[in-house]
């Protein structure tokens, strides 16, 4: 008798997502061993508030994403995109703040990623206008974590891109394939908790 082996997508990685700010700089890390088995490493901010000169902000974005890589070792790196504001002096700030990561990580040759705010919000949520208590609300079930400190809310959106980008690269759990809640809970049986 012929055995017939199905083709298993074998997800060994850790991503990191960063959602660029010149203000706060969110990022998480995570570690997906499965379609849908993703751990959280870690979550956190690089708080730029105490920098007056914003050339120093992006020296000091630039030196901590290359320790985040260095000390986490991801495989890739998953980017919110700026999206498009009327301040064009706000847009170029976070422009420069992203292309900062962007070189932290590529100084590393780690392959990078971005994400549009709407794409993330709709892989999280199912909806891409959803607001960063729900993103967070539902990481906190995709992640199995017990909640996040207040302080952690910035960080919740760098941590949704690399969710994100787990989501679109390895066919686990993806809301955006979902024609709302209903088809969601059809297609996903193991997510509903009696």
């Amino acid at each position: 008798m012929n055995a017939i082996k199905s083709k298993q997508v074998k997800v060994d990685k850790v991503i990191l997502g960063i959602d660029p700010g010149t203000t706060l700089l969110g990022y998480g890390v995570i570690h997906c061993t499965g379609k849908n088995d993703i751990k959280l490493v870690v979550l956190g901010v690089i708080d730029l508030k105490k920098y007056s000169d914003h050339y120093i902000k992006l020296k000091a974005i630039y030196d901590r994403v290359q320790q985040l890589v260095e000390e986490y070792l991801p495989d890739e790196v998953a980017l919110e995109a700026p999206f498009f504001g009327k301040n064009v002096q706000s847009m170029l700030k976070l422009g420069r703040a992203q292309g900062v990561a962007m070189a932290a990580a590529l100084s590393r040759s780690v392959p990078i990623f971005e994400y549009a705010p709407r794409k993330i919000k709709m892989s999280i949520t199912g909806q891409g206008a959803a607001s960063k208590e729900q993103v967070a609300a539902m990481l906190r079930s995709i992640l199995k974590v017990d909640d996040f400190e207040q302080k952690h809310l910035d960080a919740t959106d760098g941590l949704a891109a690399a969710v994100c980008h787990h989501f679109q690269t390895s066919g686990g759990l993806n809301l955006t394939k979902s024609k709302g809640w209903g088809d969601f809970l059809k297609n996903n049986p193991d997510r509903i908790k009696q």
